[in-house]
């Protein structure tokens, strides 16, 4: 038998041709890479179940963001991690309150740096949930009012964009309406709109003080089984004023990001989150695996699944990787 004329093969045999004919591509302007701010000074602290992210205090702040603008990451994602907490949540609003300093500071240090804030109540909250409890559960309608003047002071204190990640109903079109009237019609405002009640959100819930004290999230987070109800959060998010759709968690649900995709002309992010990257960091720390190479590919899935931005603890390895030619 004679081989065929078509040989698959031919294109793969060296570097300089497989870069040529690569079809997806990672590029540091599509990563966006998570900071967690606490009060004090001089704190930093690291997260034992995520190697080499801390929680860093607003004074450091600043010295972190210069280390990302060098990147060339674009974009922080904010999360605070209070002292102060209550039934309600009411320290995430506060003039003075942990994010808001945290904001002030990055856009002190470095004012190009975009910045966005994570809006929701967990970690504000004396009992974890992301809004506010009624009879058992959580009050939808009543924890919308109470992230919009979230999203409001965050706004005021200089973010460039907002991000809020609760799953309850209609809260993008609160907080859009409440943005508008205060006088920011022009902020962004990045939606988790998929956002599955997963077991890989287990570090961050370590590295935020955030693990609800009694049951659990499954009432508002979606259930990880359901493929069909993605489509139905995606268009009442983008309805309601959603600028950008986020899918968490990445890995586990590519197939969703891939249905999102061929249905939705929106931004689309994924979150890289805090169980998918301690699992890298683990196994790479005990040899089983090579850490580059798996983030490479990691991240490679996500784009060529659809993201457009990604959200990652990687982003300043991969960004360093990028510069070297090792991406």
């Amino acid at each position: 038998m004679s081989y065929p004329q078509n040989r698959l093969r031919r294109l793969r045999r060296t570097g300089t041709l497989r870069r040529m004919v690569r079809e997806t591509f990672c590029r540091v302007d599509d990563m966006i890479y998570p900071l967690f701010v606490v009060p004090g000074k001089g704190c930093r602290r690291e997260i034992s179940s995520m190697p080499g992210i801390f929680q860093l205090s607003p004074d450091l702040l600043g010295g972190e963001a210069e280390r990302v603008a060098q990147s060339g990451v674009p974009a922080v994602l904010l999360f605070g991690v209070p002292d102060d907490k209550d039934e309600r949540g009411n320290p995430a609003c506060a003039e003075e309150g942990i994010v808001q300093q945290g904001v002030r500071a990055l856009k002190k240090a470095c004012p190009d740096l975009a910045v966005i804030t994570d809006v929701c109540l967990c970690a504000y909250t004396t009992h974890g949930h992301c809004g506010i409890p009624r009879g058992g559960e959580v009050d939808n309608d009543e924890t919308c009012r109470q992230l919009a003047a979230v999203a409001v002071s965050h706004v005021r204190a200089g973010a460039d964009m907002v991000a809020p990640s609760d799953m309850m109903d209609g809260r993008v079109g609160v907080i859009r309406r409440a943005l508008d009237s205060e006088g920011f019609a022009m902020t962004p405002l990045m939606s988790y709109s998929i956002k599955f009640a997963s077991a890989y959100y287990g570090p961050f819930r370590e590295a935020a003080d955030s693990a609800p004290q009694f049951g659990d999230r499954r009432g508002y987070q979606m259930d990880p089984a359901n493929r069909r109800e993605t489509f139905r959060e995606a268009a009442f998010d983008a309805e309601e004023g959603a600028d950008i759709l986020m899918v968490k968690p990445a890995l586990a649900y590519l197939d969703v990001l891939r249905d999102l995709r061929e249905r939705c002309d929106l931004p689309l992010a994924a979150y890289n989150v805090s169980g998918e990257y301690a699992m890298v960091k683990a196994a790479a720390a005990r040899g089983w695996l090579d850490e580059r190479r798996v983030v490479v590919e990691n991240l490679l899935a996500m784009k060529r699944a659809g993201a457009d931005l990604i959200i990652t603890y990687h982003a300043l390895d991969a960004a360093r990787w990028m510069r070297e030619g090792k991406f």
